[in-house]
């Protein structure tokens, strides 16, 4: 315990910039990863079949292959094609188009949970089927997905340490740096897991805190469908 908080208070300048930029990373990441799920969802839900077929395609693509794999192949591989990119907006637009697969199945549960029948009653009111997903099923879809979808946030910031590997400095970066400097490997990744999960508890409160504000009453049942 000694050791760890030696560490800990000789490297926080250090932790405490790594810990920016790893929430950073998660935050770019879920707001990409949603806007494109969200349009992932609405293609493999209402959209016609060669949509559907492409979001299933990516999918499946960006779910089944490793992250590491996708994040290697934008910073390593599109140079070859002509495009080169940073480290951080590789990091950005790995986590970002990786999450968006997982934030599409999400979203996908949320919407088909509503019901046919409420888009039945929206078209039978007079709305065009657009307007009926825009205002009847999505605003509750929102609200229902959050008790499956905050895993997502979580999963995002600690699968982000991969990104040290293309040498952006987040906060796995900076305890390796930490290991090196003074050769105790244990204290120093020990002093970033206590970070980590930290942070962790931090965002599961208010996760917690955000999905008990946004209840959607007697819908309990198909929140537990979704997860």
């Amino acid at each position: 315990m000694a050791e760890l908080w030696e560490i800990l208070t000789r490297f926080f300048p250090e932790f405490l910039k790594g810990t920016a930029v790893t929430l950073e990373l998660t935050a770019v990441g879920l707001i990409l990863g949603f806007v494109l799920g969200l349009v992932l969802a609405l293609m493999r839900s209402y959209g016609p079949k060669g949509l559907r077929i492409i979001a299933i395609g990516y999918i499946e693509l960006f779910r089944g292959t490793p992250l590491l794999v996708q994040l290697f192949l934008i910073y390593y591989g599109l140079p070859s094609l002509g495009l080169t990119l940073s480290q951080s907006l590789s990091a950005y637009l790995a986590l970002g188009l990786n999450s968006a697969a997982y934030q599409a199945e999400y979203l996908r549960g949320a919407i088909q949970s509503i019901g046919e029948s409420q888009m039945t009653a929206g078209r039978a009111i007079g709305l065009t089927r657009w307007q009926t997903i825009r205002f009847i099923i999505m605003p509750q879809a929102l609200r229902l997905v959050i008790p499956a979808w905050s895993n997502e946030p979580i999963s995002l910031l600690k699968t982000s340490a991969v990104v040290f590997l293309i040498a952006v400095q987040d906060l796995m970066a900076r305890g390796k740096r930490a290991a090196t400097i003074t050769y105790n490997p244990i204290g120093s990744y020990l002093a970033i897991a206590v970070i980590y999960l930290i942070i962790v508890f931090a965002m599961c409160e208010v996760l917690k805190w955000i999905e008990r504000k946004t209840k959607i009453p007697g819908f309990e049942a198909m929140s537990e469908k979704i997860k």
